[in-house]
């Protein structure tokens, strides 16, 4: 008996050193890539040129949506879960939040950074509350109204909104553009039909330097390594108009729609362009 008791404990020590192994992250393990250094990159902003008042002769405000459901926004939104270094654009935004490297700001009427946010607002505000009607699992299976809590899902982030300032540098004879700031639009549904719920905006320029360390899926070659901050930058996406600077402060939305909202926003931009062209037209 006591040969027994002791096999038996020699046999669940061996099996519990067998799944600790196993579940243990190893300090040094094998190198998943070309390079040690996959999925690691340290990379600056690109920095603004230089500007003067005195040297923007026009300027104009534009609010635009990308969405993420399109193919070329598509890495934004991907991957759900973080692996290799890759993480999604909304996944970067809470990490920042969380650490503090960046700051929210309450939404406002006129998209302006007023009111900061902490993260823990941010997540509160974010608990989806829904009330039902269920019925009881055990007689007299009466009706009773119970409310549904749900937690921020940052997989339901399916859009971003972007605010820009369209100008025009004399000194540089050149039609410029400056992102000022960037705000998540998750689609909620109610009652069959999706909602968009704006949850903050970030000032772009003091979240640059976070994007620029953020690689992004490239998926036309794994090796030009881009960060977000370059896919802005180079202005590598797909986007529409939804409001442009205007006396009445009206989103297209408001005074079009169908079609016409469509047409609405490609005048917008055909306008830029125009713009544009006709200053070097002789």
């Amino acid at each position: 008996m006591k040969k027994l008791l002791i096999s038996l404990f020699t046999l669940s020590l061996i099996i519990a050193i067998n799944v600790n192994s196993q579940s243990q992250i190893l300090d040094s393990p094998p190198q998943d890539g070309l390079f040690p250094d996959m999925g690691m990159i340290d990379k600056k902003p690109v920095p603004y040129p230089p500007l003067r008042k005195a040297d923007v002769m026009w300027s104009k405000r534009i609010w635009r949506v990308i969405d993420m459901r399109e193919k070329i926004n598509q890495p934004f939104y991907y991957p759900l879960e973080p692996h290799n270094g890759w993480r999604s654009f909304m996944q970067i935004i809470m990490d920042a939040l969380k650490e503090g490297s960046i700051t929210a700001y309450d939404i406002s009427g006129t998209d302006e950074f007023l009111v900061p946010l902490t993260y823990q607002a941010v997540m509160t505000r974010q608990i989806d509350t829904l009330h039902k009607i269920l019925n009881r699992p055990y007689p007299p299976y009466d009706e009773y109204d119970t409310v549904i809590y749900s937690e921020f899902d940052p997989s339901k982030v399916m859009r971003l909104r972007i605010k820009e300032d369209w100008y025009f540098d004399k000194q540089r004879s050149q039609l410029l553009v400056r992102i000022l700031g960037i705000c998540p639009v998750m689609m909620k549904e109610r009652e069959g039909v999706e909602i968009p719920e704006p949850l903050f905006w970030i000032y772009f320029p003091e979240a640059r330097p976070i994007l620029a360390k953020a690689e992004m899926f490239n998926r036309f070659n794994s090796a030009e390594r881009r960060t977000y901050d370059e896919i802005f930058w180079k202005r590598m996406f797909g986007s529409y108009v939804y409001k442009e600077q205007n006396v009445y402060d009206r989103r297209i939305s408001q005074y079009a729609t169908g079609m016409d909202a469509l047409l609405e926003a490609e005048r917008i931009k055909n306008e830029l362009f125009v713009f544009e062209h006709d200053l070097w037209e002789f």
